[in-house]
C-alpha cells in the first residue's frame, strides 16, 4: 500500500483521494502551535533529567506530527489508550504536561484522572495497553455508544503476544478500535527490519481488517488518516490498523545511548523530514503566519518548560523505601532482608546541606 502523504518535507500541500481533509489557516497554526509547545516541553523533560530531577524520560522528539495529529483526530467522547512516550497525544486530550512527570519523578503512578479527559493512565509495559483497549471498546459498543478507541504501540510492541491477541478480540467482535502503530524504526536498538519482513500495516489482512500507511511526519496525513479509521469504527465497522512510518530522533529513554548502535547519517537523512519544518514551511510559503507569530509562540514556549521546571521542583522527593512497600500482601522475608540492606547503603551517603 502507497504512504499516504498530504504534506511534503518541502511543505507542498496535494490531496489524497481516499483521505480528503479540509483545514483552515487557524486550525493549521493550531497544529504547529501543539508540535512546538509539546517538543519544548519534551526537551525540557530531558533536561530535568539529566539534572537529577527525573528518574527517566521517553523522548517524543521527532513523532510529533503523528501524536498531534492523530489526537487531533479524537472526539471528546473518545477514549484514548497511550503506552508511555505519548506525551503529544496527551496534549491533544488536555492533560497537563506537567502531571506527566510526577511518574517519572517517582512520586505516583500516574498524576491524572484518566476518566476526566478519557486519556488512561501510562503504560510501561508494552503489548497489554492494547488488550485493556479492546476490551474497553467491546464494553462501549456494547452499551451502544457512539465514540471509539484509540489505542498506541510502537513497532517493538508489534511482536509482543499480547497485540496479536488484541487483534484477534477486536475483529471477532467488530470492536470499535483504531490501532495506531509509531513505527520509529528502532525498538530499543533493534531495528524494524528484524523483527518483520513484511511492513506492520499489512499484518491487519490476516485478521481481516484494513491496515493503512501514513506519513507519520506529516500532521495532516496523521490527521485525515487517524479521523477517517474513527468515524469508520463508530460506524460499527470494526478496528483499523494504522501504521506512521516516522523516526525517533533521540535514544529510546535518556537511559540509551543510540549511538552505539546506529549511525548519525540515518539521523540526519530524517532530520530533513523534520514534522514542524515543513508545516512551517507550508505557512510561511502560503502567507498564513508573519514573523510575530513565531516569536509569540516562542515565548509562550519558553513560559511552559519555565512552569514545567518549577512545578517539577515543587514535587516532593520519592522514598526510596516505598519500591519494597506492597509488593507482597504480607511481609516477605527476601524482600525484607533487600529493605534493610538498601536502606543501610542509604546510611552511608553524607547529605549536604543544612541539617
Amino acid at each position: 500500500m502507497e504512504l499516504v502523504q498530504l504534506l511534503t518535507p518541502e511543505g507542498e500541500r496535494f490531496e489524497h483521494p481516499d483521505h480528503p481533509l479540509e483545514t483552515t489557516p487557524e486550525e493549521l497554526r493550531g497544529l504547529y502551535r501543539d508540535m512546538l509547545l509539546t517538543r519544548r516541553f519534551d526537551a525540557e523533560a530531558v533536561t530535568l533529567q539529566r539534572q537529577g530531577e527525573l528518574g527517566l524520560w521517553a523522548s517524543l522528539l521527532g513523532q510529533e506530527a503523528a501524536q498531534i495529529g492523530s489526537g487531533r483526530a479524537t472526539c471528546p467522547d473518545d477514549y484514548v489508550f497511550p503506552c508511555y512516550r505519548e506525551h503529544g497525544v496527551a496534549w491533544t486530550r488536555g492533560v497537563d504536561p506537567l502531571n506527566l512527570l510526577g511518574m517519572y519523578r517517582g512520586v505516583n503512578h500516574g498524576g491524572w484522572d484518566p476518566d476526566a479527559n478519557n486519556f488512561h493512565l501510562y503504560t510501561i509495559v508494552i503489548g497489554p495497553p492494547l488488550l485493556h483497549a479492546v476490551g474497553y471498546a467491546m464494553g462501549m459498543a456494547r452499551e451502544g455508544a457512539d465514540s471509539a478507541v484509540l489505542a498506541y504501540f510502537g513497532d517493538g510492541a508489534s511482536s509482543q503476544g499480547d497485540v496479536a491477541e488484541a487483534f484477534t478480540f477486536a475483529t471477532v467482535n467488530a470492536a470499535p478500535v483504531v490501532f495506531f502503530c509509531q513505527n520509529n524504526q528502532w525498538a530499543i536498538s533493534t531495528p524494524t527490519s528484524h523483527q518483520t519482513r513484511a511492513p506492520i500495516h499489512r499484518r491487519s489482512a490476516g485478521w481481516g481488517f484494513p491496515g493503512i500507511h501514513v506519513d507519520g511526519n506529516d500532521v495532516l496525513a496523521c490527521l485525515a488518516v487517524t479521523r477517517s479509521a474513527l468515524e469508520r469504527a463508530r460506524r460499527g465497522e470494526g478496528p483499523t490498523l494504522i501504521e506512521a512510518h516516522t523516526y525517533r530522533m533521540g535514544p529510546h529513554a535518556t537511559s540509551d545511548e543510540p549511538r552505539r548502535y546506529r549511525d548519525d547519517s540515518e539521523r540526519q537523512t530524517w532530520e530533513a523530514k523534520d514534522p514542524l519544518l515543513r508545516l512551517r514551511a507550508h505557512l510561511e510559503k502560503h502567507g498564513h503566519t508573519d514573523a510575530a507569530y513565531f516569536e509569540d509562540l516562542a515565548q509562550e514556549a519558553e513560559q511552559l518548560a519555565l512552569r514545567v521546571r518549577e512545578g517539577v521542583r515543587a514535587m516532593p522527593d520519592p522514598d526510596p523505601a516505598a519500591m519494597f512497600r506492597h509488593v507482597y500482601v504480607d511481609e516477605h522475608a527476601q524482600v525484607s532482608e533487600e529493605q534493610r540492606e538498601y536502606e543501610a547503603f542509604q546510611a552511608t551517603f553524607v547529605q549536604e546541606g543544612p541539617q
